[in-house]
């Protein structure tokens, strides 16, 4: 406590930090009287207030380390007070040779401290030299997990002093790599040799315990006994679970677990016919499986409650960075990155104790031969009879479950898939009915007028029907028709099946401009690989300037200069903002309408095709800007304030109907801002396409909602309009449930051939 005082008032300590360091601080001195009152020791001896001493500094880095991922807490203390204990862990030991007080104890204090401290330094460290550091840190905290259910993990091994030089390795290296003082590359260097040192140390451990596991007594009665039930009970229920989790969060239920594994009955029927050697090896490599089949049915839930489809094992890699970046914006880095550590915690556990869970579960089933025979035969009965019945308890699947085979199949199909993917891809982009056609031949249509493709983030179906924020929608939509109608402009809308659902926006905006089906990471950037004609490079073939606007983009991007053929690009940088940011949005729509009719529309300019992204509508709609008038917009200093004044991101996501209701409005007010912009600067050349890049996440639609995005195009001359005719689109902006519905890729293809010289409509449908 004194220790956490003295942090606090010097370099101060936020919740985290305390948390954490009086946790770590309770969690000793708990551990400490019940070690005393087990070994019958009277007080402390020398050598262990050497090692308190350690301890306490330990704490400290603890809540040190806990402070930093709150956004805080100096290096420097950090790094000083780690040195200090890692020094004085050769005094206690010298200590206690000299004072004869070498003890069970002692050495055991000593061991969980030094092994604490590389935990959390390990912690420290992972998340800028990468998640495998944890590994130093999980190692001895494994080995004691793996001991509740293999039991001859848990006797003593002979001392080596190789083993404590490398537990002093572990500690200096990871010091060194958090104090920042070595560069990057050498820092990893070190810490991978560390961690192969601990490796084999402990590997040399385990085996030494592996060839003397048959002299280690099991209890079979008393406390003993309970606890190796227990851990029995435990081990079958993990397993179990295990095998029918399912693949969606709506089918978490309780009834979604009253299902017979057939393959728990394969493994079961093994372990009953294998002898010792092959039925563990068998039961370690299939509790391996498992844990790989648990983890991609969590990605698999996930998957579907944000792109509304299965995680592919392939390709969707790409997405868990951008997934925590989007955490980040929601509940900020610190939260994002302890999120990340958490769950890296928890894919290293499963890689560890499901293995082990089904080795335990083999042993005692091997050992008690009879009573596992009729259970497997009665398990297997029923599930015999539930397939042939078809019975069914929950949504999920039958009682007769397969789920675990069916998964690891399907994975190996996507695999397959992927690969006849590419083929189909490279088939369909080597044709291009428009890749030969002169500039003066393209969009003929369109001569002189300033055409504006602005995809609106997240704008999907469910905005304009049938939900509890779709009236509102509406409503917006039917008053910008009449509003535009009254200043010249008319409009035309319909639906387009997106790519994707819930995120990627880059894969719909890359369909709808290359006329090509992308609805993979890796169609995507086989595709910017590739020269093909886009929308943008149409444009500027038939002699538009063209423009990319992408204010969520805080880097460079080359590819929309080599693939788009963009002859200016915008982003966050570069637009002159100085306002405040909105969670996801780095300026509001207002500001980058407003921002980009100052570089590009000005008086005389020459006729401009822009691609423009507005983001205020992007996961997490909220905080939202409000409206102001144009003429003060200015460099976005207007809107300081306006985050403060709306909902945080963590407390609207508390109520899922919040969070319903923060979407609509960030549709309404993106719709608002294209809206006013057109009235405010009414230009006669005007042609804006308006549409959305994708649904927004299944916590906003449901589930089984379909890609479907409202698409309208909206000009003054009314010429343009009369060019699609033959679409058969609405008028108006509010598509109604019986509008069209076109595949995206498809838009680019009817698009040029509607404004093309040689036809004024495409074919109806």
């Amino acid at each position: 406590m004194t220790l956490l005082l003295v942090l606090a008032g010097t370099v101060g300590l936020g919740a985290a930090g305390w948390v954490v360091g009086l946790a770590s601080a309770v969690g000793t001195d708990a551990a400490l009287a019940r070690g005393l009152r087990r070994s019958g020791a009277a007080g402390l001896g020398p050598a262990n207030r050497v090692t308190l001493a350690r301890a306490t500094l330990v704490c400290g880095v603890a809540a040190l380390v806990a402070q930093s991922f709150a956004g805080s807490g100096p290096k420097a203390v950090l790094v000083g007070l780690a040195t200090v204990a890692l020094a004085l862990d050769a005094v206690d030991g010298r200590v206690a040779r000299r004072t004869g007080t070498v003890s069970a104890l002692g050495a055991r204090f000593d061991m969980e401290v030094d092994a604490f401290l590389i935990l959390v330094l390990s912690v420290h460290v992972a998340p800028a030299a990468g998640a495998w550091v944890l590994a130093i840190g999980a190692a001895r905290y494994a080995l004691g997990a793996a001991g509740w259910v293999l039991p001859w993990l848990r006797q003593p091994v002979p001392p080596r002093p190789w083993r404590k030089a490398v537990a002093a390795i572990q500690g200096i290296v990871l010091t060194a790599a958090a104090s920042g003082l070595f560069p990057e590359p050498a820092s990893r260097a070190a810490l991978a040799v560390a961690l192969v040192l601990l490796a084999e140390s402990f590997g040399r451990d385990v085996w030494w315990l592996w060839l003397r596991r048959d002299a280690v007594v099991r209890p079979t009665t008393g406390r003993g006994a309970v606890v190796s039930g227990a851990a029995s009970v435990l081990a079958g229920a993990a397993v179990w679970t295990a095998l029918v989790l399912p693949d969606r969060v709506v089918e978490l239920t309780p009834a979604a677990f009253v299902r017979i594994p057939v393959e728990g009955l394969v493994v079961g029927a093994l372990a009953l016919l294998l002898p010792s050697v092959a039925r563990t090896l068998m039961a370690t490599v299939f509790g391996l499986a498992l844990a790989v089949v648990v983890v991609l049915r969590v990605l698999d839930m996930g998957f579907f409650a944000v792109l509304d489809r299965p995680f592919d094992p392939v390709y969707d890699w790409y997405y868990l960075r951008p997934a925590v970046g989007v955490l980040g914006d929601s509940v900020g880095r610190p939260g994002a990155s302890a999120s990340v550590a958490a769950v890296l915690v928890a894919v290293v556990a499963l890689l560890l104790l499901l293995p082990l869970a089904v080795v335990r579960l083999t042993r005692v089933m091997s050992s008690h031969r009879r009573g596992s025979v009729r259970v497997l035969r009665a398990l297997a009965t029923v599930w015999v009879l539930a397939a042939v019945f078809g019975l069914r308890l929950a949504p999920g699947g039958g009682v007769a479950s397969t789920s675990a085979a069916g998964l690891a199949l399907g994975e190996v199909g996507l695999v397959r898939a992927g690969i006849a993917d590419r083929q189909a891809f490279d088939q369909a982009l080597a044709v291009d009915p428009f890749a030969g056609t002169p500039g003066s031949r393209l969009l003929t249509g369109l001569r002189g007028k300033d055409v504006l493709l602005v995809f609106v983030e997240s704008y999907g179906r469910v905005a304009v029907q049938g939900s509890s924020f779709s009236p509102r929608v509406d409503a917006v939509l039917d008053s910008g028709t009449r509003k535009l109608r009254a200043a010249g402009f008319s409009s035309r809308s319909a639906f387009l099946t997106s790519p994707t659902f819930g995120a990627a926006s880059w894969l719909a905006h890359s369909t709808l401009q290359s006329g090509l089906w992308v609805d993979s990471q890796e169609r995507y950037d086989h595709l910017l690989t590739r020269d093909r004609l886009t929308l943008s490079s149409a444009f500027g073939r038939a002699g538009w300037r063209t423009v990319l606007d992408v204010p969520a983009d805080t880097q460079d991007w080359p590819e929309g200069a080599a693939f788009y053929r963009a002859d200016r690009m915008y982003d966050a940088r570069n637009v002159g903002y100085r306002g405040p940011i909105f969670s996801y949005a780095t300026m509001p729509d207002q500001y980058t309408l407003s921002a980009f009719r100052r570089h590009e529309l000005a008086s005389g300019h020459a006729p401009v095709m822009a691609e423009i992204d507005l983001v205020s509508s992007h996961h997490p709609w909220t905080p939202l800007p409000h409206l102001v008038d144009w003429r003060h917009v200015g460099d976005g200093s207007v809107f300081d304030g306006m985050p403060e004044q709306g909902a945080s991101p963590d407390t609207v996501f508390r109520d899922p109907d919040l969070v319903r209701a923060a979407y609509g409005r960030s549709i309404e007010y993106s719709l608002k801002s294209l809206v006013s912009f057109v009235r405010t600067y009414p230009d006669p050349d005007l042609v804006m396409v308006v549409l959305g890049d994708h649904q927004p996440h299944t916590y906003v639609t449901g589930p089984d909602v379909g890609h479907d995005v409202p698409i309208t195009i909206i000009a003054h001359d009314r010429s343009v309009l009369h060019r699609i005719d033959a679409w058969h689109w609405q008028d108006g902006m509010r598509p109604s449930p019986e509008a069209p519905v076109w595949p995206m890729d498809s838009f680019r293809d009817r698009f040029l051939t509607a404004y093309g010289p040689g036809s004024t409509n495409w074919p109806a449908d």
